[in-house]
């Protein structure tokens, strides 16, 4: 059964949703607003998430940014704005699909199954790394080590959000960069070196002997797994 997370700020279409996609065997979530969103989409890990862009408290294209910091699965944009740049800026954001309303139920439905069947083989990284030493809460941003709080700043946490997503992969240098300053600075690599010593000094971490950040040389980094310590 897949999880679909409904962020949508109507009673009306959330019920309508609820009903629609439950009698089609999908779990629902519900979520009145952005901030609940987030906070669901981080603890019950949806396999989908049908997003609004006209929320009470945030507007869901910032919502769409957030999630994508943290949320690797597929989104499906729903929304009255039916301009071209709305559509652009949420597909750049990293939408997998945008319907405007008012919308067919069986279209929707079609374009939830082929989302999903184009990600079924694909591993949805962690909220979170905990192995007893280290804890990262990706959605609260906050890092500690041996129980102590650690402040970073949010460069910093954001490299280590990128790396602990992916743990035992080599992320290139490139990739990294862009995704840390943009496409600008690709070639950037001292500004990646410098904030890899940082983390590295504030985690503890040994370059020479990794516990957590793997250098591979002229490649990129690797946060090393918990099952390899």
């Amino acid at each position: 059964m897949n999880r679909i997370l409904i962020i949508d700020d109507e009673p009306q279409i959330r019920r309508f949703l609820t009903i629609s996609l439950g009698s089609q065997g999908y779990e629902i979530i519900e979520a009145e607003d952005g901030t609940r969103g987030l906070e669901r989409a981080a603890l019950a890990a949806p396999d989908l998430i049908v997003l609004d862009l006209g929320l009470p408290d945030r507007d869901g294209q910032d919502v769409l940014q957030e999630l994508r910091t943290f949320y690797q699965g597929p989104v499906i944009v729903l929304s009255v704005r039916n301009s071209e740049q709305e559509k652009v800026r949420a597909l750049d954001a990293g939408c997998n699909d945008y319907v405007e309303k008012p919308f067919a139920v069986n279209e929707l439905l079609a374009r939830i199954r082929a989302v999903l069947r184009t990600f079924t083989s694909i591993e949805v990284p962690p909220v979170g790394y905990d192995d007893g030493h280290l804890r990262v809460d990706l959605h609260e941003r906050r890092v500690r080590l041996e129980g102590e709080e650690i402040r970073l700043s949010k460069k910093e946490f954001d490299l280590l959000r990128i790396l602990v997503s992916y743990p035992g992969r080599i992320l290139t240098q490139q990739h990294l960069l862009r995704e840390l300053w943009g496409p600008n600075h690709s070639e950037d690599n001292h500004y990646l070196r410098v904030f890899i010593g940082r983390l590295r000094s504030k985690l503890g971490d040994d370059p020479t002997n990794p516990r957590y950040i793997e250098t591979r040389a002229g490649v990129g980094y690797r946060f090393i797994s918990e099952h390899e310590n």
